[in-house]
């Protein structure tokens, strides 16, 4: 089934693991890990020819490259393979499913298509998953994974990295969150890869912080001093001698708000969140100084001098008043004024404008971290005799510019061809793109990422040997930075090497030993749910349980368990925020009119009391409405794992107790033709959801099952004689009101 392609001998090894287990394959960039997955495909397919394979990935770019791989190596009509992103429709995707046979998907808009049933992963055997390091946390390849492991009759799972990352408690979790059996690491010095890697130079080249940006950096390390010393004084930070981090800070802070949300209510926690917020405003100011240049710098603290005109955020106005802060705001705008550059950034026209002088064709990508500072280093490096840079930057974010794809697309084209010969890259150029073959790589800093660091290295030196200069201030955080990634991708390798030895007992994978997939769809419990709660912990979680979800417009609740329960549901912050916008009032109103059975449920840890600065008795005023005028019952979970066992026996015991299915009458303005005319059937006595379809496949409209007869009627499967004569008599009966 594969043409044009000669697997390397690195692939065929790991590809004969990948045909017996679920493995992990970490390659470097540009080593042809689609290809393994490509090889993989055809052997599945020859094993199970009717079922399908499923390739995920980040990005709509990313997905769009796999396609084009398999239309050039894989034999198969060209009709049978189809992308799914969110560009494309929910119908358009059920549709394709059925007749398409080879599926490159975003992992978000599948988790939709997974909660409402519209694609099958029991036909699926085979899963791919490209940048596998993101599978961590909540990030949607963890569902999807899942669901298959849960689902598919075939299962087979190829997971694909370049860098699964350096620290053994993700790399674990990716592991776990995969269901990996096996994992195939190769770096450079490999010796079944090594023939096939072209060497990379790294060159390191230094630069010393001018005189005048060391006084700037005096006055913001002075400002963050004398908050340190306020926070150690009151008793928040443990040792006077107390080295602080970003990591260290947010964790700091994020402890603070739990207390402060636990309903502790010492004066100190809230002073202190706010003097950490101004802490690592200035250590971002600090970053920008040292590592960037003036124009990111100037950019970010006039900004911060704007909005504390306006803000009622107690940090931002702190800040702006203190001396040191406005001592730097004063020399950064000297800087601006003259124009004075970064060395880096004088040091970076420097090399670019040689290197285009030897060669008029070398292809360049420099690296930057920040937007307004990679379109500055464009501006310069355009001025340059010979150079033609363009600014590649990622999807327009709130406040900010941004390309769309296609423009992205048109750019790297434009570069392929040589019609402009450096791009300038924010992080979207690091992952996964397409990027042309590359002669020089720059990193305008360096990244503590051991992922990051890989990925910029690896867009040189694919086909021939490739160059790296690292662009490094002296005495600043780069340095930290040079060696945290150093270290890091050390540790990285180890870190698989042991975790190969040790795999089986880390994982602890059992296959689901429930019996959720034996159980037929139409027996199992249903809950219909508002769909704007798709992207919610709680959907997945009832899905977990082995739920039938659907997703509706709901008017008058967010979840629906029977005929006669709905549900308004609510984190803490949401239901005293409601509180505050007159929006609960109006929901309450509405659910007690239209369920019989009507429930509020708010999720949280959180102290109620404390969640806005809003009084105590607005909140109990407004829960005695609730309970005593409304006769609401109020429920409180802690979590959302919580919140779905909740709903989930509700509706179980509601659903076995009337002992027929429902359609809610609640959903929100209703055009779906077929939907209507199913709800109107299944209110007839005895039919519910599931005989209405029958009913009305057999008569064909409702105007020849209200006519049929009793013995018309028993005609249809499952309607007796009983069930006939009770729906007749319904019809027939004149109306007592």
């Amino acid at each position: 089934m594969i043409k044009d392609f000669e697997p390397r001998l690195y692939q065929q090894t790991i590809f004969a693991t990948a045909v017996k287990y679920n493995t992990l394959v970490v390659l470097p960039t540009g080593m042809g890990k689609t290809n393994i997955f490509l090889m993989l495909a055809a052997q599945r397919l020859k094993q199970y020819p009717k079922s399908k394979i499923l390739f995920i990935g980040p990005t709509r770019p990313l997905i769009e490259q796999y396609l084009l791989v398999f239309k050039r190596h894989f034999e198969i009509e060209e009709s049978k393979l189809a992308i799914f992103t969110g560009h494309v429709p929910p119908k358009k995707r059920e549709e394709l499913w059925q007749k398409c046979q080879i599926f490159f998907s975003t992992p978000q808009g599948l988790e939709n298509d997974i909660i409402s049933s519209r694609i099958k992963l029991e036909e699926v055997s085979l899963l791919g998953v490209d940048e596998a390091h993101r599978a961590v946390g909540d990030y949607a390849y963890v569902f999807v994974v899942k669901q298959y492991m849960k689902k598919a009759t075939h299962p087979r799972i190829l997971a694909l990295t370049a860098s699964p990352g350096s620290d053994m408690e993700k790399i674990s979790e990716v592991v776990k969150n995969l269901h990996i059996e096996e994992i195939e690491v190769r770096t450079d010095e490999d010796p079944d890869v090594r023939e096939y890697i072209q060497e990379v130079d790294i060159r390191w080249v230094k630069v010393k912080l001018p005189v005048i940006f060391e006084n700037i950096r005096n006055y913001l390390n002075d400002f963050t001093k004398t908050r340190l010393n306020k926070l150690k004084s009151w008793g928040i930070l443990p040792r006077v001698d107390s080295i602080i981090s970003k990591k260290d800070l947010l964790g700091l802070q994020a402890q603070l708000r739990g207390r402060a949300a636990q309903g502790e209510k010492d004066f100190t926690i809230w002073n202190s969140i706010s003097l950490l917020a101004e802490i690592m405003k200035v250590q971002h100011a600090l970053e920008l100084l040292e590592t960037q240049g003036v124009i990111s710098l100037y950019n970010y603290i006039t900004k911060l001098e704007r909005d504390s005109y306006t803000s009622k955020v107690k940090a931002v106005k702190n800040l702006v008043k203190d001396l040191n802060f406005r001592s730097a705001l004063i020399k950064s705008q000297t800087l601006y004024e003259n124009k004075i550059e970064h060395p880096k950034l004088i040091e970076l026209q420097r090399i670019v404008g040689n290197e285009s002088k030897k060669n008029k064709d070398m292809k360049i990508i420099v690296f930057n971290q920040y937007r307004d500072n990679a379109a500055d280093i464009v501006n310069k490096l355009n001025n340059i005799n010979g150079v033609t840079a363009q600014l590649f930057i990622g999807q327009q974010k709130r406040g900010e510019t941004g390309l769309s794809q296609k423009k992205q697309k048109e750019m790297l084209e434009k570069f392929r061809l040589g019609e402009s010969n450096v791009l300038v890259a924010t992080s979207v150029g690091e992952e996964g793109l397409d990027i042309p073959s590359v002669d020089l790589v720059i990193f305008y800093e360096p990244v503590p990422s051991a992922i990051r660091h890989i990925q910029r290295r690896g867009r040189t030196g694919r086909q021939e040997k490739g160059r790296v200069i690292i662009l490094m201030t002296e005495d600043t955080r780069d340095v930290g930075y040079k060696w945290s990634a150093h270290h890091k991708q050390k540790r990285m390798y180890s870190n698989l090497n042991g975790l190969k030895k040790r795999l089986s007992s880390l994982l602890g994978v059992k296959k689901d030993s429930s019996l959720h997939k034996f159980i037929p769809e139409d027996e199992k419990v249903k809950i219909y749910a508002d769909y704007r709660e798709k992207g919610s912990g709680v959907i997945k979680n009832l899905i977990d349980l082995g739920t039938n979800i659907d997703l509706e417009m709901l008017e008058f609740a967010d979840y629906i368990l029977s005929s006669r329960v709905g549900v308004e549901f609510k984190t803490v912050e949401d239901f005293v925020q409601s509180i505050l916008d007159g929006r609960l009032m109006n929901q309450i109103r509405e659910l007690k009119r239209n369920f019989e059975r009507p429930l509020i449920l708010i999720e949280g840890i959180e102290d109620i009391y404390s969640i806005r600065n809003i009084h105590p008795n607005a909140i109990r005023g407004m829960l005695a409405n609730i309970i005593v005028s409304y006769g609401i019952p109020l429920v409180y979970t802690k979590s959302q794992q919580e919140t779905a066992s909740l709903l989930y026996i509700i509706a179980k015991r509601e659903q076995e107790e009337l002992k027929k299915d429902f359609m809610p009458h609640t959903l929100k303005r209703v055009t779906d033709t077929k939907w209507l005319q199913e709800y109107i059937v299944s209110s007839l006595p005895g039919i519910g959801a599931t005989l209405a379809k029958p009913l009305l496949k057999h008569f064909k409209t409702i105007s020849n099952i209200v006519n049929a007869s009793v013995d018309e009627l028993k005609e249809v499967e499952l309607i007796g004689k009983k069930k006939a004569e009770e729906i007749r008599r319904i019809l027939d009966e004149e109306y007592g009101g």
